[in-house]
């Protein structure tokens, strides 16, 4: 065997081997949360590596690996990544007459596993460490997993791959919306979140987009966090430090000068939490010229110490410690100052407790990777978002890597750029998989919000893919999306599901007016284009002629443009409702109300089960928009009067009309005997029922609509006999 590699990759399995087949001396310690899990449930270790273990990036699998190896009941194998990760507790306070999300790290960073067992019976499990040193095993531990009402993972259907199952065999249908900006300056405050999962749940809802890769606005996993500025206007006060020769290195510091900016306000991304009455210690290094001095500001705090380097050093170390107030739970605002003549330099800026403790402070780090290091209380953020569908039975698309920190690089498949944004994604999904890939609730992973279709991504999606089939071991759904249509990432073989963005705008040359021919349009197109699989609508709603919020919506107060895209979405053939991106309206205006009426009609759709396509009923009215998706024997439709689009409830303010004397004719049905089911829209509920017959020699049936102004639905379904 001339490859060293998979000379390494055989060695190690034969450790783990001869680990399961005799108790190894414990060497790394796994501590586990349980030894009994359910099935689908969430089982926890912390994995403890040693203190002598240094590492200068921990998130680097290249510099330490952290496995955990499984076998199963069935004597078969798996395994799973560990993660490294900083504990937090949360908790929430008062902060400027509101309530506000307070995370505080504690202790110091800690490895951990988590997994999710398939399989009743007892595992065992042994923790591999590879590092400089070599390769180091741990004992081998035991848990029992037992049986559990969770239904499994999001998986393509078996019997019908344009819709989606779970693991135990019920249809997933997904209704719901985006929530795509969480964070301390957003709408959607961390405080925030449960309120509103609460409120989508008890509405029928059960899916989200959310994104972990909003840069420096909101949550983001892998994304410049920096007190130093903006990605908007980024321009940090840093000048590189110098060797012993006066000689640039590739190290940078803070720089204050009297000639130039001479004062900066550190601005961090998540308010910096503290605890009220503690004593805190400031630290760094300082270099200064001439008479200046560096001044550490923050208010509410009175400190007004002054620093500057020994004259017989290049580089002095500063230390104060300061107190927090009674009610003091986040930092005051902190600025740097340069006072007198000369130059201020600044390096190393730390907060933490004054008996030691985890950084505070981990946005002023300036030398900090941007791609490869995964931020804290972002991924603390995302642990308690995860665990918070699982409470409410939320599902998530979660739209996890920072696309402008890769759209750079993917220009030229040949190069270097291009193949090591695929190392660096490799790492950041090996990570995600790691920390919250145990989780049934993550239902896809979604890799790029928007990428340029443009790009030559085939390469990056088809080595991502494959690799996400060797380390997830739940083999989550996944999915990217573009800024315009791109049936290349709908046809990929390592894409599972097809997505689309789409807005109505004014000027985009479409009958904008009409939400429901607009949108069964695209999602005809997206289907079209789409060979197999589940099709989805990942972004929709009323914009202006600059994609912002469209002027209109605060007119629409009922939102009546949402709920027809809601019901036309639910029947054109997709695998979910599309997903509103307007989640601040949807929340004013109680939009969730919407969700109700249309989860109790698909209730019982068998979606993964009965091959449903398009209808072809037809419908004797010609003002009505006829929606609907239809199997052998069984029919569900959504009809809708044309004149009630947004356009004429809205901003014409129409009144509507009766639709009376309506036929519908279905062809193509199975002969027997059927139950026809007409369904208020607005409340959910059955209006009237009946029954027709369908014979052999003319498989057709007629149907009388009943009389009304807006919109109906309608089940055919075979009757079932008393």
């Amino acid at each position: 065997m001339r490859n060293p590699a998979a000379r390494i990759a055989v060695l190690v399995s034969l450790l783990v081997n001869v680990a399961f087949c005799c108790e190894a001396a414990e060497q790394i310690g796994v501590e586990m949360s349980t030894t009994k899990v359910g099935r689908h449930e969430k089982i926890e270790m912390v994995i403890s590596l040693g203190n002598q273990r240094q590492y200068r990036n921990p998130f680097d699998p290249d510099e330490v690996d952290l496995m955990l190896f499984l076998k199963t009941p069935s004597d078969g194998r798996t395994s799973v990544p560990a993660f490294y990760c900083q504990p937090y507790e949360s908790q929430r306070v008062g902060r400027a007459g509101r309530e506000t999300a307070w995370h505080y790290p504690v202790g110091m960073p800690v490895w951990k596993v988590r997994f999710a067992p398939d399989e009743v019976g007892t595992y065992e499990a042994v923790a591999r460490l590879k590092d400089r040193s070599g390769t180091t095993l741990s004992k081998i531990v035991r848990f029992e997993c037992v049986p559990s009402e969770r239904k499994g993972f999001v998986r393509v259907a078996k019997d019908n791959p344009r819709f989606m199952e779970l693991t135990t065999g019920e249809p997933f249908f997904a209704i719901g919306q985006n929530l795509a900006f969480v964070g301390s300056g957003q709408y959607v405050k961390p405080a925030k979140v449960e309120e509103i999962f609460g409120r989508l749940s008890e509405n029928g809802a059960n899916f989200l987009r959310i994104w972990t890769c909003c840069q420096d606005w909101a949550m983001a996993i892998e994304a410049r966090k920096s007190v130093w500025g903006r990605s908007w206007g980024w321009d940090p006060p840093f000048v590189p430090i110098l060797d012993d020769q006066g000689r640039p290195t590739d190290e940078e510091c803070v720089r204050l000068a009297s000639d130039g900016r001479s004062s900066v306000r550190l601005q961090p991304c998540h308010p910096v939490a503290v605890r009220p009455e503690a004593r805190y210690q400031v630290s760094g290094r300082v270099k200064t010229t001439g008479s200046a001095r560096l001044r550490i500001a923050i208010s509410q705090l009175d400190q007004d110490d002054t620093f500057a380097s020994q004259p017989d050093e290049d580089w002095t170390p500063f230390r104060y410690e300061l107190t927090t107030l009674p009610d003091q739970f986040f930092l005051g605002q902190i600025s740097l100052q340069q006072a007198g003549e000369g130059e201020v330099f600044v390096d190393g800026l730390s907060l933490k407790e004054a008996g030691g403790g985890p950084e505070l402070l981990w946005e002023a780090a300036v030398n900090r990777p941007v791609r490869g290091y995964y931020n804290p209380t972002d991924c603390f953020m995302l642990d308690q978002l995860v665990e918070l569908a699982d409470q409410h039975d939320i599902y998530l698309q979660l739209c996890m890597i920072t696309r402008d920190l890769y759209m750079g690089e993917l220009k030229d498949p040949q190069s270097d750029d291009y193949a090591q944004a695929v190392v660096d994604a490799k790492k950041f999904w090996r990570y995600a998989v790691a920390r919250w890939g145990y989780s049934t609730h993550v239902a896809v992973w979604e890799h790029f919000n928007e990428m340029d279709p443009g790009r030559p991504t085939d390469r990056f999606y088809t080595e991502l893919g494959e690799y996400l089939e060797k380390i997830d071991p739940y083999a989550h759904l996944r999915t990217t999306s573009a800024w315009h249509p791109s049936p290349k990432d709908w046809q990929h073989a390592e894409l599972d599901m097809a997505q689309m963005h789409h807005y109505l705008r004014p000027n985009s040359g479409e009958p904008f007016q009409d939400e429901v021919a607009v949108l069964l349009d695209k999602t005809r197109f997206m289907l079209d284009k789409t060979p197999s699989g589940p099709t989805i609508m990942g972004e929709f709603g009323l914009a202006d002629e600059r994609w912002g919020r469209s002027p209109y919506m605060k007119q629409d107060q009922l939102l009546w443009h949402f709920h027809n895209s809601l019901w036309a979405s639910a029947l054109s053939g997709a695998s979910g409702t599309a997903l509103f991106w307007w989640w601040e309206v949807l929340d004013a205006q109680d939009g969730y109300r919407h969700y109700g009426p249309l989860a109790a009609f698909l209730e019982d759709v068998p979606f993964n089960t009965t091959r449903l396509e398009e209808t072809s009923a037809t419908i004797s009215a010609e003002g009505v928009h006829l929606v609907g998706l239809q199997g052998d024997d069984r029919v569900y439709l959504w009809l809708c009067n044309k004149e009630a689009v947004w356009w004429n409830l809205v901003v014409d303010k129409k009144t509507l009309g009766e639709v009376a004397s309506t036929v519908l004719e279905v062809t193509d049905l199975k002969p027997g005997r059927y139950a026809v089911q007409w369904w208020d829209t607005d409340r959910g509920k059955l209006i009237e029922e009946g029954q027709r017959q369908v014979t052999s020699r003319r498989n057709v049936m007629r149907v009388e609509v009943p009389t009304f102004s807006r919109d109906i639905a309608c089940k055919i379904v075979p009757r079932v006999a008393p």
